[in-house]
């Protein structure tokens, strides 16, 4: 039996049936882009492995036994193991991200060796199925993942045991009734000259487009239909065509997306690029991420037309898609009426969906704002809103572990828990999942600054809002940035830039920003609005401001702008 690595956090020993079956799904695979040679160094080190001899697979071994080197072969004159490797973990790294991305069994070739691992997909097939009643659900959800969750290990080895069809059986089986998930189809680049470097570009530029548009989980990337699929069931409803032309030095790509229920054009954008070979492959990521980072983000073209678009009497699928559309149109705004409609649409979502991540993920960020603008007065309120957020976000990520809602959220409550160190270190790895992702990116600049780190929080929120400047609140953030440097006319103009008028946080900065500026009229109106409309805020300020600040002299100098500002802050 060979030993997987650790999934969901359990180990498990996988059948060297399955590993074989799965195996062959990728070389039978029409997305797996690998030449012959690159197949069948997977195939040898798979075999070897199964076999119990991995502490035989070296470059030596590889060289002379599957590229057919002669025994001379030196592997620090001949760097073709690596290079064949490197290409090996591309190529299943894009498969896994398109036609493999349900596929159960995982098999990677770590860098610095070339020994593979098996493992399980960590997917909802290791979890009980979840209460449907939504009250109860977030109400009982446990803090910490208990193992008792995960299936018992007797039973997950029959289940392996019955053959990777049966798990494939498995997998189609749960997805249906999912909600609507947009679906995208990348279709070749058109290749302009005619050439062999042409087609190659165009190749390689589809190919880094799939796989970073491919990195947002709300979103399904195809490249082509299944043999027999019938087109009517689950259609893409978005289509990716562009086309390559070649000058002298530089190629040019014009990409643009489709309505494919009318053939409209969405967006249209054209990218320029050298043809050095030093700089080729960083000028292509650089292009996919922008192209996928304009589509697939959170307020990019297909939030945009899928939040344009009117379903009359829309069935369950759509209605709980459109549960996230709206999460993201109310956090333009942030006001409590609006978060009060989003907060019972999505919890009908997951009622309806128990296993649909994303709404879990946004569900618990309601329940922060909930937790954050919402002042009672009342502790135990306010701890039972965190504890939602932290058991939704929870539920989210044991669904998924990379879905990037669930993350942000479990990143943001276990802020205001004060697992501040946690928290950051979610965010870093949720970074390196998907870095297109400006929603999140803004969101953990915010954490990192907020805890201290101001230099390197500010920066990731002024790149988010460069890649995506459609979202209101990184201007407050900003603003809040520029406070803390010293540069109080700049806070002023982000402030002013775009007004949050019902968000009693931002009447908070508003008013520290004017008092430390000295602008007495606007820390008049702030003040005033603050002593009107949030007197449980004003009454409880140093509690209010600590819990978003996490060092003391930020706290104490953001209490003496108040103080300046003209509110009764006790020392």
């Amino acid at each position: 039996m060979i030993r997987a690595e650790p999934a969901a956090g359990r180990e498990h020993r996988l059948a060297p049936e399955v590993c074989r079956a799965q195996l062959a799904r990728i070389l039978n695979s029409a997305d797996f882009d690998a030449t012959g040679r690159e197949r069948r160094f997977l195939s040898h080190v798979v075999e070897e492995t199964l076999a119990g001899r991995g502490d035989r697979i070296k470059s030596y071994s590889i060289a002379v036994e599957v590229f057919g080197r002669d025994m001379s072969f030196d592997p620090q004159t001949d760097p073709i193991v690596r290079i064949e490797a490197g290409h090996l973990r591309r190529g299943l790294e894009r498969y896994y991200l398109t036609a493999g991305h349900d596929d159960p069994i995982l098999i990677t070739i770590p860098k610095g060796g070339y020994v593979p691992t098996f493992s399980l997909r960590s997917q909802p097939l290791l979890a009980d199925p979840p209460t449907p009643v939504v009250s109860a659900v977030v109400a009982q959800l446990p803090v910490r993942r208990s193992p008792s969750r995960l299936l018992l290990p007797s039973v997950l080895m029959a289940v392996l045991a019955a053959g990777a069809s049966v798990l494939a059986w498995w997998w189609t089986s749960v997805r249906v009734g999912a909600p609507e998930t947009p679906r995208v189809l990348v279709e070749s680049f058109d290749d302009l000259n005619g050439t062999h470097a042409a087609a190659a570009i165009a190749s390689g530029l589809r190919q880094e487009v799939v796989s970073q548009l491919s990195k947002f989980k709300d979103i399904v990337v195809v490249e082509s239909a299944a043999k027999g699929e019938d087109p009517s069931i689950s259609p893409a409803r978005f289509v990716l065509a562009g086309s390559v032309n070649l000058s002298t030095d530089a190629f040019r790509l014009r990409v643009r997306l489709l309505n494919r229920a009318d053939n409209s054009v969405l967006w249209a954008e054209s990218y320029d690029g050298g043809l050095k070979v030093a700089q080729l492959m960083e000028v292509q990521t650089d292009i996919a991420r922008n192209v996928s980072s304009s589509l697939a983000q959170a307020y990019g073209v297909i939030f945009q037309a899928d939040a344009n678009l009117h379903v009359v009497n829309p069935p369950d699928d759509w209605a709980a898609y459109s549960c996230t559309l709206s999460f993201y149109a109310y956090r333009v705004g942030v006001d409590a009426e609006s978060r009060s409609s989003v907060r019972a649409c999505l919890e009908k979502a997951v009622d309806r969906f128990p296993t649909y991540a994303t709404a879990w993920g946004l569900l618990s960020l309601i329940y922060i704002d909930d937790y954050r603008f919402e002042f009672s007065g009342d502790p135990a309120e306010s701890a039972a809103a965190l504890d939602r957020a932290l058991a939704a976000a929870r539920r989210s990520v044991g669904l998924d572990p990379v879905n990037i809602r669930g993350r942000q959220a479990e990143m943001v409550a276990l802020y205001f828990h004060k697992e501040i160190d946690a928290a950051l270190k979610v965010g870093k790895q949720t970074l390196t999942i998907n870095p297109n992702d400006t929603e999140f990116m803004g969101e953990y600049g915010e954490r990192l600054a907020v805890s201290g780190n101001w230099h390197d929080g500010c920066q990731l929120i002024a790149e988010a809002r460069q890649k995506n400047p459609g979202s209101g609140y990184y201007d407050v953030d900003l603003a809040l940035c520029s406070y803390f440097s010293g540069d109080y006319p700049q806070a002023a103009m982000w402030i002013n830039k775009s007004p949050f008028p019902s968000n009693p946080v931002y009447h908070l900065l508003a008013a520290a920003v004017f008092g430390e500026g000295g602008y007495k009229i606007a820390a008049d109106r702030e003040v005033a609005w603050l002593n009107q409309n949030q007197p449980d805020l004003v009454r409880n300020m140093r509690q209010v401001v600590s819990a978003r600040l996490a060092r003391s002299q930020d706290v104490e100098f953001f209490l003496g702008s108040l103080r300046k500002a003209g509110l009764g802050i006790a020392d």
